[in-house]
């Protein structure tokens, strides 16, 4: 509870003092500013969102069952739900705060992406975020913690890079990607103690 706390408050603070115009100006200095070469780049990796976040689950889950290793197989499981409460947390947030995209409201920002539904939070940044953390909590070994914190951060960059999202909507995403799967994390783990202790 007290993790689901100060995740509100955090978003609370990103969405009402983080000022209107210290976004749009750091949104502005990333994205008029860009290395124009690198979009292509930027459009690879934010397009990578749905193949990573569905693909790492299904990966982890079918290793599980081939191998007929329950841990495994649960660990793929609590991935494939953490990203999938993320998205869901995301969805409500966006229908409820309904923020423009920062192109609708100031056309000088050079949409090269597509950017569909509102804004705040950013949805992509959030399941990269679910997805990096749901992994490394996983399997907590440096050489998926680096690779996958690394994409989730150039990913929710790529957003701000090609003008669909203002900085405040990439880092509340952030957080409800992370704070989504630590939450997930920590309701397995003492669902599966309960369990042990029914079992004694």
């Amino acid at each position: 509870m007290r993790l689901l706390a100060l995740s509100t408050f955090l978003l609370l603070f990103l969405s009402n003092s983080f000022s209107q115009n210290a976004d749009i100006k750091l949104l502005r200095d990333i994205n008029l500013n860009r290395n124009k070469s690198l979009d292509p780049t930027f459009k690879f990796i934010t397009h990578s969102i749905t193949p990573v976040s569905i693909g790492v689950p299904a990966i982890v889950l079918s290793i599980g069952l081939i191998q007929k290793d329950s841990t495994i197989k649960n660990k793929g499981l609590y991935i494939a739900g953490a990203t999938i409460m993320s998205g869901v947390l995301s969805s409500a947030m966006k229908l409820s705060i309904k923020r423009e995209r920062p192109f609708k409201t100031y056309p000088d920002i050079e949409k090269e992406t597509s950017g569909g539904s509102y804004s705040f939070p950013s949805g992509h940044t959030s399941s990269a975020f679910a997805t990096a953390t749901a992994f490394s909590l996983a399997f907590p070994k440096w050489y998926v913690v680096v690779p996958s914190y690394a994409w989730a951060g150039a990913l929710g960059y790529s957003r701000m890079h090609l003008g669909v999202h203002y900085p405040s909507d990439v880092a509340a995403g952030a957080i409800i990607g992370a704070g989504s799967s630590f939450l997930s994390y920590k309701i397995n783990k003492w669902l599966s103690k309960k369990k042990r202790i029914i079992k004694k």
